[in-house]
């Protein structure tokens, strides 16, 4: 096992990177026991904070580059370990050396495009708000009322932009007051910064809320529970904070408003998926149940796993930049967990699900004609 210093000076990098809380676990081993690696392959958290106590960081390793941060583990930890902090700050230490496992050498290519063009698709940002084109979507000024922060993959990615455009015909049907900044939007930076890479998370971050600043902004809606995170949780380290909504809450505060009105059905069993970062991490469980219970002809059937023990789709933490191998996909488990309650429609609300879903619905190649949706791409259809 090879080790980047020595073991003293191990121990203060990866406390001094934000890993200090390994000084707290006693091994019961919960973490594993909840660890989502652990449905299709062996894998152990446990270990790597071991092996992190005594120096041992192994960072050369695949493992330290599987955690998809879904918080699982936070959830049933007796100590407050944070493995995620200190799965980070591993990460963090690898990118310092300069030493990346070959899984992981696709989010350094993200990490490149990122400071380069703000996205980490490879597109150029002035193409950024091209999705928009013909659609009544306005600039953001100081007099808006809402920014829409649309984020890079409903910008980009063919399947996402159907997401941004059912989301603005939503906000244009019920006359909200909002805007997008087009080419001035960049990345939030939130996954990037899972991946070890706090530099270019800092710059993404100073960059956006600057941006912000300047244009007045005050409320954002977004559509990525990873934005959320981040312009929520994460900015506020840098002593600003805005006000930032998710699209399922603002949804719902529209139709119960009156603002927005059902006035179509929707006569299909629907399951509903919590992402990680939008249940776990920010305890938005009942905004869109709520909002999918009010859909007349809508059946909607639970999954085995869900809310709290939501089974993650594989994307966080950075891995949706990283090739995982077929029969190691937890986007597979679930498809077969969504297909198992009957449903025609798995639905959920953020674009790496929908993005890992897809993927696993024509890998899978069943026959039963399952839908991979959007909550907005629902109610589009029925208002």
């Amino acid at each position: 096992m090879e080790t980047v210093a020595p073991f003293g000076e191990v121990l203060e990098e990866i406390r001094e990177l934000g890993g200090d809380s390994y000084r707290l676990c006693f091994q019961c081993g919960k973490c594993d026991v909840v660890c989502p690696w652990n449905h299709v392959r062996q894998f152990s958290i446990r270990k790597i904070i071991r092996e992190a106590s005594f120096g041992l960081t192994e960072i050369e390793s695949e493992d330290v580059w599987r955690c998809t941060t879904c918080g699982a583990c936070l959830e049933q930890c007796p100590r407050g370990v944070n493995q995620i902090d200190l799965g980070v700050s591993l990460r963090k230490l690898a990118t310092n050396y300069d030493v990346v496992h070959a899984s992981a050498k696709p989010a350094k290519s993200a990490r490149i495009r990122l400071n380069d063009d703000g996205n980490p698709l490879n597109r150029n940002r002035t193409e950024r708000a091209d999705w928009a084109e013909g659609l009544a979507v306005k600039p953001f000024t100081e007099e808006t009322e809402i920014l829409f922060f649309v984020c890079c993959y409903l910008s980009y990615d063919p399947r996402m932009k159907r997401v941004a455009k059912a989301t603005v015909e939503i906000l244009n049907k019920a006359g909200v007051d909002y805007g997008i900044l087009g080419t001035q939007e960049s990345c939030c930076g939130e996954s990037i910064r899972k991946t070890g890479a706090e530099d270019t998370f800092k710059k993404l971050a100073r960059g956006n809320i600057k941006t912000f600043i300047d244009n007045g902004v005050k409320k954002i809606v977004v559509s990525s529970p990873h934005c959320y995170e981040a312009f929520k949780k994460e900015y506020a380290e840098f002593m600003v904070h805005f006000e930032v909504v998710h699209i399922t809450q603002y949804l719902l505060e529209l139709i119960r408003d009156g603002r927005l009105t059902i006035t179509g059905s929707f006569e299909k069993v629907v399951t509903w998926h919590d992402p990680c970062y939008l249940g776990r991490h920010n305890d938005i469980f009942d905004e869109p149940r709520e909002i999918l219970g009010r859909i007349p002809g809508l059946t909607l059937k639970e999954m085995a796993s869900n809310r709290n023990n939501s089974l993650c789709c594989g994307g966080g933490g950075g891995r949706v930049w990283m090739e995982t191998i077929k029969g190691e996909r937890f986007s597979d488990l679930r498809v077969e967990q969504a297909r198992t309650t009957g449903a025609e429609v798995l639905v959920t609300a953020c674009p790496y699900c929908i993005s890992m879903f897809e993927d696993s619905r024509l890998t899978l190649d069943a026959e039963d004609g399952l839908e991979v949706r959007d909550i907005t791409e629902v109610i589009e259809d029925v208002i």
